[in-house]
């Protein structure tokens, strides 16, 4: 299939001359040329304060980022206008979540009743059209300074080998007998392992809903009573007595 686009790129020259401190690359993708190059020229001028080598592509449609990004996935921050032709805003971020893609996504939207859209896709901020440029900035060093922080990982030994898995990919961790299986996003590791053992090493954005179930907070999208359901459509049991506590616990970490 034939997509047609053009990509613009643009360049912090004067930060390029020089060393700097920090590299990064950030895709623009808004069907509004003026507000793609209004960014741009945002984000060049934000590169130049901070000292960062920034790279920016901008693409008119989420056809022709996804044609561009299928040999090129090192972008670092995603400007991605919500409502676009075709394929809108929140679909191309769900589509690129599924990828295990952990870019920065920045939404920009000219409707503010959109601005809850989307949650699931982790996205870092809402930006409601007209942006200032300080409010644009402003979020763009929050993505620089998450980007920054080594994110939380577990490493497990599986079939003989030393797996390291980040945390943020572990849907949930499951206790069958003598065994733990662990399930991510694309695949699943059987370990003998037990499961305290293994809740002592993460974070504290895992919830024990059931004496063999330890669930990430981060990917759990309704609770009831009896069970909870992740973003993967997979529904898990939840202990009586738990409901108030994992509301608790979910509404701390969101």
């Amino acid at each position: 299939m034939e997509v047609n686009f053009q990509i613009y790129h643009y360049w912090c020259s004067q930060c390029a001359m020089k060393e700097a401190k920090m590299k990064y690359k950030i895709a623009i993708c808004d069907d509004i040329a003026p507000d793609a190059q209004y960014f741009a020229s945002i984000a060049a001028k934000w590169a130049k304060r901070e000292e960062i080598s920034l790279k920016i592509d901008t693409f008119p449609s989420a056809e022709s980022f996804l044609f561009h990004y299928e040999e090129n996935k090192d972008y670092d921050i995603l400007l991605l206008d919500v409502e676009m032709k075709k394929i809108s805003g929140i679909e191309l971020a769900k589509r690129l979540r599924l990828t295990d893609c952990r870019m920065e996504i920045i939404f920009t939207t000219s409707h503010f009743e959109l601005s809850g859209e989307g949650y699931e896709v982790d996205a870092l901020h809402y930006l409601i059209k007209p942006v200032a440029e300080a409010k644009l900035m402003e979020v763009l060093s929050k993505a620089v300074q998450k980007l920054s922080v080594e994110p939380p990982t577990l490493i497990i030994n599986c079939s003989g080998e030393t797996v390291k898995l980040l945390e943020t990919d572990i849907l949930y961790i499951e206790s069958l007998l003598h065994y733990i299986v662990v399930h991510t996003k694309n695949a699943e590791y059987k370990l003998k392992e037990n499961l305290s053992t293994l809740e002592a090493k993460l974070s504290g954005d895992f919830y024990r809903t059931h004496r063999s179930y330890l669930v990430s907070l981060k990917h759990i999208r309704r609770i009831s009573r009896t069970a909870v359901w992740l973003d993967s459509g997979c529904e898990l049991p939840l202990a009586r007595g738990k409901y108030d506590d994992i509301n608790r616990a979910f509404i701390e970490r969101n």
